[in-house]
C-alpha cells in the first residue's frame, strides 16, 4: 500500500502531510503518558520495559513489511502492523513506531515516495492504529472476559483495519488522484485485495498477541487492565484459614509449700487438660501444707486440701522449710 510520488497531486499530499504531522505531535505527548503509566519510570521520560518494547515492535514491524506475500492475480501483499503496535504498546506509541518505519523505508529503500510519506504515514501510521484499537477495544467490551475473548477482537481488530486504509487511499484519491482510473474501479480493487492481505495481518497479529499474552500479560498494553482484573477476581476469597487446633494433655505434680514473710510462693507446676491452647489450661488446682513462716499474717488458715477452681491452671506450693527455733 506504499503510495508512490505523483500518484496524488501535490496539494493533497501536502495537506495530508499536514495531518501526518499533527498526529505525530499529538502522539509524541501520548506515548510519554503510555511509557509512564506501564511501570515506574527510571528517569524523566524513560521506562525500562516498555521503551525497549516499542523498539522491538518496531523491528518486527519493519521487517514484516519487507516480506510480501501472494494474493490473487499477480498481487502480493504485506503486514501493515498498525493494529499489532497499538495492541502491543499502546496506540500514541504505534503511531510513533509506524512513522519511524515509513520513514526508514522511503529514505533507504525507496518503498513510497518522499513527496507521499504524509500520505503513507496517515493511511498505514494513523489510520490503521485508529481503526484497528478502536475496534479492539469496543469488542473487548461487548465480550466476555478471558484470553480467547482478547484473540477474537485481536483477529477483528487487524482484519477491519487493511480494508479501512485501502478506503482511506481511495477517498485521497478522489480528491487528488493523477490517474484516469475510475474512482469505482479503484475502490473495489484496493478494498477486495486488502480483505484478503487483512485476513493474512490478522492471522499474524493474533498469533503474535496471543505468544506475548501467553507470557507476559502485563506487556501487552490493550489487555493490561483486563489481565490485572482477572488476576484480582481469581485471587479474590484465597486468604487462609484459621489453624487447625489440636487437642493436647498433660499432668501437674507439685509440693506443699508456705508463704513467707515476704509474700512470694515458691513452687513448680504444670497446666493439664484437652484442648488446651498456650496461654489457657483448664484443669483443676490443689495444694497442701500449713502456711507457716516468720511473718506469716494473723488468722492465716492452712491449706490442707486440694482446691479446685473451673478453668484455671494447677498450681501447687512447695513444700515447707524447716522451722527455725529462735531464742
Amino acid at each position: 500500500m506504499h503510495v508512490p510520488d505523483g500518484f496524488i497531486n501535490a496539494p493533497v499530499s501536502l495537506a495530508a502531510g499536514v495531518v501526518a504531522a499533527a498526529a505525530v505531535g499529538v502522539c509524541l505527548r501520548g506515548a510519554r503518558q503510555e511509557l509512564s503509566a506501564a511501570s515506574p519510570p527510571t528517569g524523566p521520560g524513560g521506562n525500562e520495559r516498555l521503551a525497549p518494547l516499542a523498539g522491538l515492535v518496531a523491528a518486527f514491524v519493519f521487517a514484516a513489511q519487507m516480506l510480501n506475500f501472494p494474493v490473487a492475480g499477480g498481487t502480493s501483499g504485506h503486514l501493515l502492523g498498525g493494529t499489532l503496535a497499538a495492541i502491543l504498546v499502546g496506540p500514541c506509541t504505534a503511531v510513533l513506531c509506524l512513522a519511524v518505519v515509513l520513514l526508514v523505508q522511503s529514505l533507504l529503500f525507496a518503498d513510497g515516495g518522499l513527496t507521499a510519506l504524509g500520505v503513507n504515514v496517515l493511511i498505514m501510521g494513523v489510520i490503521t492504529v485508529l481503526v484497528g484499537y478502536g475496534v479492539f477495544r469496543a469488542l473487548l467490551a461487548v465480550l466476555p472476559r478471558g484470553r480467547r475473548a482478547v484473540s477474537v477482537a485481536t483477529f477483528v481488530a487487524a482484519l477491519v483495519s487493511v480494508p479501512a486504509a485501502a478506503a482511506a487511499f481511495t477517498l485521497l484519491y478522489a480528491v487528488g488522484g493523477t490517474t484516469d482510473i475510475p474512482v469505482g474501479t479503484v475502490l473495489g480493487a484496493m478494498v477486495g485485495v486488502h480483505v484478503l492481505i487483512g485476513t493474512g495481518e490478522a492471522l499474524i497479529t493474533m498469533l503474535t498477541v496471543g505468544a506475548v499474552l501467553a507470557v507476559r500479560p502485563d506487556l501487552v498494553h490493550g489487555a493490561r487492565g483486563r489481565a490485572a482484573r482477572s488476576r484480582s477476581v481469581a485471587t479474590a476469597g484465597t486468604r487462609p484459614g484459621p489453624r487447625p487446633r489440636t487437642a493436647g494433655t498433660g499432668t501437674a505434680t507439685g509440693t506443699a509449700g508456705t508463704e513467707t514473710a515476704a509474700g512470694t510462693a515458691t513452687g513448680t507446676a504444670a497446666r493439664t487438660g484437652p484442648g488446651t491452647r498456650p496461654g489457657t489450661a483448664p484443669g483443676t488446682a490443689a495444694a497442701t501444707g500449713p502456711v507457716t513462716g516468720p511473718g506469716a499474717r494473723p488468722g492465716a488458715r492452712p491449706v490442707t486440701g486440694p482446691v479446685t477452681r473451673p478453668g484455671m491452671a494447677a498450681v501447687a506450693p512447695p513444700p515447707p522449710p524447716p522451722r527455725c527455733r529462735c531464742r
